[in-house]
């Protein structure tokens, strides 16, 4: 016991949080649902106890094999936790539209996609404006919360994340001079404490946002043996998606405001 409460206080709490608490659960819902209910038994949690309970025999204490399978299992969510970051890095890549080359065609489908799709923020104001007269209050929300999330130049790439970073890379290269994707260790190093510390904290948002959506594919992935869990994953990645739009936006405005205003003077 006391090697665990040690082990706690040294386990980061965003570590603890973002990846190790959510690998335990990932690996409890794929043995009990998936392992132990199905799609047959979803629902029945006495059924999965009384399997779980025969094979550790709890009655008779925990036996070897069910150390063992304790181990197994807590070997499977410390993997889990320690892949997650990988897979995060990935999806980051993508959110940022860094596509490899054997996904181009399907991010210029993509993009083709959202050029379609997109308007500038006047033309859907003024068919706001045309719905609102003609009695069609839900459509005119719908297209001022369209025109909140419009851009006034046409999608460049495949996500809306990276549109807005590279129009944050522009807006600071014709402002500053610098490229901010190339010196960003240099404008960490460089920074106030307070600017680094804001920084940071954006992207470590970012990041977090990045990792959520793993694990809401992992979650619906074990839907497949196990529906609440894809029902679970997909609130989640809904959820995600929404956080990652706000963390880049986070991030976004974050570093043009280091890179634009000067440090304040030391009185």
């Amino acid at each position: 016991m006391g090697l665990l409460l040690e082990l706690q206080k040294r386990i980061p709490d965003g570590w603890f949080l973002r990846r190790l608490l959510p690998a335990a659960l990932l690996v409890v819902v794929a043995v009990l649902g998936g392992g132990q209910l199905g799609w047959a038994h979803w629902s029945d949690l006495g059924l999965a106890r009384t399997r779980i309970a025969g094979a550790l025999r709890l009655g008779e204490g925990v036996t070897s094999d069910g150390a063992a399978v304790l181990v197994l299992l807590a070997a499977a969510a410390c993997a889990l936790a320690l892949a997650v970051p990988f897979a995060a890095g990935a999806v980051g890549t993508l959110a940022a539209g860094a596509w490899p080359w054997w996904l181009t065609p399907l991010g210029r489908r993509l993009t083709d996609r959202r050029r379609r799709r997109w308007a500038p923020p006047d033309e859907l104001a003024r068919r706001a404006v045309r719905a609102r007269a003609a009695g069609r209050e839900t459509r005119a929300a719908r297209l001022d919360a369209l025109r909140a999330r419009s851009t006034a130049v046409a999608p460049t790439g495949p996500t809306w994340s990276g549109d807005r970073l590279r129009a944050t890379e522009r807006h600071l290269r014709e402002t500053t001079g610098a490229d901010v994707a190339e010196s960003w260790t240099g404008v960490l190093l460089t920074a106030p404490d307070a600017a680094r510390e804001a920084l940071t904290a954006a992207r470590d948002g970012y990041d977090a946002a990045c990792e959520a959506l793993v694990w809401s594919a992992a979650f619906t992935l074990v839907g497949a043996w196990w529906w609440p869990s894809a029902l679970a994953g997909a609130l989640l990645g809904l959820a995600s998606w929404r956080s990652l739009r706000a963390s880049v936006e986070t991030l976004c405005r974050t570093t043009e405001a280091v890179a634009t205003f000067p440090p304040a003077a030391a009185p």
